[in-house]
């Protein structure tokens, strides 16, 4: 069977980048035949760009890219039906690698024979050396949640368990500074609430305290009452003493020692009568009689006090939580600074990737395809390529930013688009390559002659 040949243009640019390393392994040329809806097809992908099989519906596309991936990827991406419906010939697969590495699946059982430069033979280890997974399969990491992407990355970067772990503290401290971020407001408000008496004591009035010192103060006075009446008491008996002198002559002597001694007596009490002042229980009767009253403004004030202690108590751990907060996040984004990243403006942000800021479900097209690319290319340095399905859902400016980046990048992709337009590489129709010489169609099997006689 002669097999249709289509050369790819090549794009501008189109230049081998090593930059003084080890150059990625690209396809050069492959050929497939009968394999799903691919009747004979032979492609020169352009080596850095985008190569951009187009086509109606069912015609082909897809098995070209099934048909690589099986080539090099091995019996893991063999499709459950390989051989094209309606032929009697085997699949057959021939892949041509940049570095002259030779893949063939050919044959009843589409045994693999890989063939280097040497001319030395190999198996699907060789092969897995260069074909990432990803490159052959790239929906299983865009469709992948957002923290199985951003897990993909860090293991490549190898800084997944630190930011684990900056990621645990930093939850961890928020989780807390929330907490207290709460108690804090309450405790605020629960202290702006509460009424203050600011006449009322510092403590709280003891309610025997003040009958004590109102009995100590009606004794004091009931002693002054009973000196004012030693006093009354003495001059009584100084009066009678000075008349029972006139009356006493004959005992003028003993009562006038008597009178010296009582005389000295009552000019001593009179001194100390002088001095004494009697003290009002008028407050502590006001007190003891309000004692409840003021006691509840005195507790309403030490509620109050307490309730701004513990505030400030809690807007400092706040504050201090949040230090903390800002601390682990600077040692995160550190780490992601300082890291080998496959793009620039890839981060990885509360667990989820982000590219220039956005996450995946803000991303455009062309930077999912961007994003996810460079992944696989970081993944396994070693390979250039990589495959996409389905582009039809970017708009013609989307394909060609994205194709001018793996240009920039020196990277290979050979991609399937639901289109027929001039923004496609080539066209597949009905399992060719539109435009190219199509194969013969396979003879119909001879039918056996029957003789009369023979069974």
């Amino acid at each position: 069977m002669l097999l249709l040949v289509y050369r790819c243009l090549p794009m501008a640019g189109d230049k081998e980048k090593t930059g003084g390393k080890s150059v990625s392994i690209k396809i050069n040329k492959l050929e497939i035949e009968n394999v799903k809806r691919v009747k004979a097809v032979k492609i020169e992908p352009t080596a850095n760009g985008l190569t951009v099989i187009g086509g109606k519906n069912r015609q082909g596309k897809t098995s070209v890219l099934d048909a690589i991936a099986w080539a090099l990827g091995g019996n893991a991406y063999k499709p459950s039906e390989p051989q094209r419906e309606g032929s009697v010939i085997p699949p057959n697969l021939h892949i041509v690698m940049s570095n002259g590495l030779i893949v063939e699946r050919k044959g009843k059982n589409s045994d693999l024979k890989v063939i280097d430069p040497s001319g030395n033979k190999g198996g699907q280890q060789l092969l897995n050396e260069f074909a990432e997974e990803l490159a052959l399969n790239l929906p299983k990491f865009i469709q992948a949640s957002p923290k199985e992407k951003a897990n993909t990355l860090l293991q490549i970067i190898g800084v997944g368990d630190k930011l684990q772990e900056f990621e645990r503290q930093e939850k961890e401290l928020y989780n807390e500074r929330q907490a207290i971020g709460r108690i804090a407001d309450q405790k605020k408000k629960f202290a702006k609430e509460q009424p203050y008496f600011p006449e009322a004591p510092k403590e709280l009035i003891s309610v025997s305290e003040l009958i004590k010192q109102q009995q100590d103060i009606l004794a004091q006075n009931g002693e002054n009452q009973r000196k004012r009446l030693k006093v009354e008491q003495l001059r009584n008996d100084h009066k009678s003493l000075s008349e029972s002198i006139k009356r006493l002559a004959d005992q003028l002597r003993e009562l006038k020692q008597q009178q010296d001694n009582i005389y000295a007596d009552l000019e001593i009490a009179q001194k100390d009568a002088l001095d004494l002042r009697d003290e009002s229980t008028e407050k502590l009767e006001s007190n003891i009689a309000n004692i409840e009253e003021i006691n509840r403004k005195v507790r309403a004030n030490l509620d109050k006090d307490k309730a701004e202690e513990d505030s400030r108590d809690y807007s400092n751990q706040y504050d201090s939580l949040t230090t903390k907060i800002d601390a682990v996040r600077k040692s995160r984004i550190d780490l992601l600074q300082n890291a080998d990243l496959p793009l620039p403006g890839l981060s990885i942000v509360d667990g989820e990737l982000t590219y220039n800021g956005r996450k995946w479900d803000g991303m455009s097209g062309s930077d999912q395809l961007r994003v996810s690319t460079a992944i696989v290319r970081k993944l396994n340095p070693n390979c250039g390529f990589v495959l996409l399905d389905k582009l039809e859902q970017m708009d013609l400016d989307s394909l060609n930013e994205f194709g001018r980046w793996l240009e920039q990048e020196g990277l290979q992709a050979i991609a399937t688009r639901v289109s027929t337009g001039d923004e496609c590489s080539i066209l597949i129709e009905d399992g060719y390559v539109v435009g190219a010489e199509k194969v013969a169609e396979e003879p119909a099997p001879e039918a056996p002659k029957w003789k009369v006689g023979e069974f």
